[in-house]
């Protein structure tokens, strides 16, 4: 007869550690199941122009903060010459009041009724106190200089160790906003670096088509066709038109590579014309005008100020575009919003 043994049961703890399993293996099911599709090559190309875009926003204000600093240094330079210069006509007045009194007191320090009782030629003493008095009145004018050099000198100091507290928050801003774009730029590149060998090389032929475009542009672009702003806005367009082909790098200013900026100073410098550094003041450097009065030689702006060109003529703009970008012509079309135009 054979036996009927009851079936073992499993033990509390396998059961739990089961469950466990069970439990994770389906989490992680539900994970896999509603887990976010890899982004495709035109969303991280569109995100990585947004960053971009903010990059240019941080290195516009690192450009200002730049060229404040600049001014800053300088202002402080010329203050502390001042003061090296007041210092030492302080010290040549305190050394023309010590010789005025070495020789009041080389004159005798007798009382003048008794020195006059004294003396054996009475004319002879009364030129002699004459010259004393003249004595006193010119050291009593010396006095009156130190005493106003002094208060000079303690008014440039503290004007100068001010303008050194300005140029030390300056330099602070300046390094936020170097590390605010280069950590857009990084993020940017951590994007790229995401895409597959052959999506990389998508967007950059795609690049190097706009490139190719701009140079075809090039050739089509006469400021004979429309009339241009001004002879200097003329002038520095084709300064600018120059310079295709040049690398866009954050705070370049010429002559070898440029930001969007940077472009638009050094062309109107070649047109003998000086415009602030940034795009947050070029915007201020002319008259404000909208888009259908636009002629070759205006400054254009785009994007809440972050983005300057030059309008060139049908349409098209001449610009530092973005990091990975050379100085081309691009459409209008393709810039975003536009803000308003500048005419210097």
């Amino acid at each position: 007869m054979a036996s009927h043994r009851r079936p073992k049961q499993p033990s509390r703890a396998r059961v739990t550690v089961l469950t466990a399993t069970a439990a994770a293996a389906v989490a992680l099911t539900s994970q896999a199941a509603h887990a976010d599709p890899k982004p495709t090559k035109n969303e991280v190309k569109a995100k990585v122009d947004k960053l971009y875009h903010e990059a240019e926003a941080a290195t516009e204000k690192y450009n200002g903060a730049k060229e404040q600093q600049d001014k800053l240094k300088k202002q402080v330079d010329a203050l502390q010459d001042k003061v090296a210069r007041g210092q030492d006509e302080l010290n040549t007045l305190r050394g023309e009041l010590g010789s005025i009194a070495t020789a009041q007191y080389r004159s005798g320090g007798i009382d003048p009724s008794v020195a006059l009782f004294l003396a054996s030629d009475p004319d002879s003493f009364l030129d002699q106190a004459s010259a004393l008095d003249q004595l006193t009145v010119k050291q009593t004018e010396s006095l009156q200089k130190i005493q106003a050099k002094q208060r000079t000198l303690a008014q440039q100091r503290k004007e100068a160790q001010d303008k050194l507290g300005d140029l030390a928050e300056v330099r602070k801003q300046l390094g936020e906003n170097k590390k605010k774009y280069q950590g857009k730029l990084a993020d940017a590149q951590r994007l790229l670096n995401s895409l597959t060998a052959a999506e990389r090389a998508k967007i950059q032929e795609e690049e190097a088509a706009k490139d190719r475009a701009s140079r075809a542009t090039s050739e089509r672009v006469q400021l004979g066709n429309e009339a241009p702003a001004s002879n200097r806005g003329a002038a520095a367009l084709s300064a600018a038109a120059t310079q295709l082909g040049k690398p866009y790098v954050s705070g370049g200013s010429g002559p070898n590579s440029y930001d969007c900026s940077g472009l638009t100073q050094w062309a109107f410098a070649q047109a003998g014309v000086n415009i602030s550094r940034t795009t947050y003041t070029q915007q201020n450097d002319g008259v404000k005008i909208g888009r259908s009065q636009l002629k070759p030689g205006d400054l254009v702006f785009f994007n809440g100020l972050s983005h300057v060109g030059f309008y060139a003529g049908n349409n098209q703009i001449l610009h530092a575009p973005k990091p990975g970008t050379v100085v081309r012509y691009e459409s209008m079309d393709y810039m975003g919003t536009f803000q308003f135009g500048v005419r210097i």
